[in-house]
């Protein structure tokens, strides 16, 4: 049931990235394939950047810090993953999105709610 967790949310990662394609302009995600790549390098970067500075400089951390640490994530994550374009606008756009959508679809509140049990 954790891998199942997992891969949920990676496919709900997916579709909010192509989401915010189609909302953002200087923002582009080439397809499915391309969102899910996407958003598992952002999570891969996160990850490492969480590791190094500590939660607080998380992207995954709010406030303007984890904001803006967002928008670098996504951007750098553009020249791993093909078929992604992103401008420093876009990133930026793209981060503030996405900071709004998890406001009503939090994915650490499924783990919260898991752990919990």
């Amino acid at each position: 049931m954790h891998f199942l967790g997992h891969v949920v949310r990676f496919i709900v990662s997916a579709i909010v990235l192509m989401v915010v394609g189609w909302i953002v302009p200087q923002f582009s995600v080439g397809g499915f394939w391309s969102a899910l790549l996407l958003a598992l390098v952002i999570a891969l970067l996160g990850w490492v950047i969480e590791g190094i500075f500590g939660k607080r400089v998380s992207p995954f951390g709010r406030g303007i810090v984890g904001f803006v640490v967002s928008a670098l994530v996504i951007y750098i994550a553009q020249f791993i993953v093909g078929g992604v374009s992103v401008t420093i606008l876009g990133a930026v756009l793209a981060a503030l999105v996405i900071g709004i959508i998890d406001l009503f679809i939090p994915v650490s509140a499924f783990n919260a709610a898991k752990d919990h049990k």
